[in-house]
């Protein structure tokens, strides 16, 4: 169970309750304070916002959730049934501030790799431990028209018929609900495609492929190589007709797309031969400045680095690089910022990791060599409990409100890429 921590506010003026679910999948407001979870620690906090709208309920099994009572933090159980807690599954744009709070039980399962968010209830409405930090509009799955979506896909499939990349694209988007793979279809903003079925990291929280020790991956990682022709078809396809167009490779289907380089820089050059339209960008771990300028020759614009943390042992127990290493993505970082790129930080985030002083001043560090253009703050998916077995934590966090003040004062700072930023 995680720690006790001091309070720092009278808690009989909060009117944040805790919620919970019973064994009939009903939301109960037990009228006790709620508690949240930073870390391994325990607060109460006043750092809650209405429910955004987009936003998922779900229930932790295997777990009982966590009140103040009597200025203590207690698991709370029911004599007459199963109850379960409950957190949110916030919609882009909105960065969590803590996590739920909860007590596991032995047999607790692993959670899936989803970001959960405390959540609380007052009045009968509920709130989220959370803060806006970009527009959702662009990244809202109710701005995505099913039946405009199933058109797309039926067009594109009769026009591309021998592209194994639209058969691909199609399945994330009506089945995994992909929004860059969607963008595909509806001829808009940031169109992913992937390019690499292989990866030279093992990241904790990778989506596409996972260890039998952790959890199912929630998608499937592309199985074959696109030629440099497929990938230049669909992507002028893209960058001629989309409004706002990117194109993006690196997606959470495939594994590092600067292992396939080669094949990428001569789509790039095709693509670029074709038109001039739009940006193509590329969500990488950084591994290689000779692959990153190589390509930044051909015509990529932009690279969106994935980082959870700028000290060597706290990445490597997270990403587990082979064969290059935390030096190596700096080294790329600056060499294709002083070549013209447009530099993205993906910073995977989970309250009471990244918030940490020493975590907090290697950031800052960083941030302060002036080469990283934005930083992309991404609630990491993960059960908390099994990342901070794997990456002990050492000190308490600062906040993650802390935490986004601090580096605001070096670079912007946001939830994703925006067109009207790299252009």
């Amino acid at each position: 169970m995680p720690k006790k921590s001091s309070i720092s506010f009278d808690a009989t003026s909060l009117t944040y309750n805790m919620v919970y679910m019973n064994a009939d999948g009903e939301f109960i407001d037990s009228e006790l304070p709620a508690a949240v979870r930073s870390g391994n620690e325990f607060f109460i906090t006043h750092d809650f916002i209405p429910l955004p709208e987009g936003s998922s309920l779900i229930y932790l099994p295997g777990r009982l959730p966590v009140a103040y009572v009597d200025e203590e933090f207690l698991s709370v159980e029911s004599p007459d049934e199963d109850i379960y807690p409950l957190c949110a599954l916030l919609p882009a744009g909105y960065t969590r501030l803590f996590l739920p709070a909860y007590e596991n039980s032995v047999d607790a399962p692993i959670l899936p790799l989803f970001g959960y968010a405390a959540v609380a209830i007052k009045d009968g409405e509920f709130f989220v431990a959370a803060k806006r930090t970009d527009d959702p509009v662009k990244w809202n799955p109710l701005n995505y028209p099913q039946d405009k979506l199933e058109e797309g896909v039926s067009y594109l499939k009769e026009e591309m018929p021998e592209n194994r990349l639209v058969e691909h694209l199609a399945h994330c988007a009506l089945e995994y609900h992909c929004l860059t793979a969607s963008n595909i279809f509806l001829n808009r903003w940031e169109g992913g495609i992937p390019t690499s079925p292989t990866c030279n990291a093992g990241c904790l929280g990778c989506i596409s492929l996972q260890e039998s020790e952790c959890c199912p991956s929630p998608q499937e990682r592309i199985a074959f190589r696109p030629t440099p022709e497929e990938i230049a078809e669909i992507a002028i396809y893209h960058l001629e007709k989309g409004d706002e167009p990117i194109i993006s490779f690196g997606q959470g289907c495939e594994g590092e797309p600067l292992l396939a380089s080669s094949t990428i820089k001569k789509a790039i050059e095709k693509i670029r031969m074709t038109t001039k339209k739009g940006i193509i960008n590329m969500n990488t771990n950084a591994f290689s400045k000779d692959r990153l300028l190589s390509l930044r020759e051909a015509g990529l614009d932009s690279i969106r680095i994935s980082m959870i943390s700028n000290i060597e042992e706290t990445y490597n127990l997270y990403h587990n690089p082979c064969g290059y290493s935390l030096n190596d993505v700096r080294t790329a970082g600056r060499a294709a910022k002083s070549a013209g790129l447009f530099i993205s930080l993906n910073l995977l985030t989970i309250p009471g990791l990244n918030d940490t002083p020493t975590e907090l001043r290697a950031w800052e560090e960083l941030l302060a060599e002036g080469w990283v253009d934005l930083v992309q703050i991404r609630n990491l998916n993960i059960d908390p409990d099994w990342l901070f077995a794997k990456i002990p934590l050492k000190e308490k966090g600062l906040g993650i409100l802390h935490f986004i003040d601090a580096i605001s004062k070096y670079t912007k700072v946001g939830n994703f890429s925006h067109y009207e930023l790299k252009k």
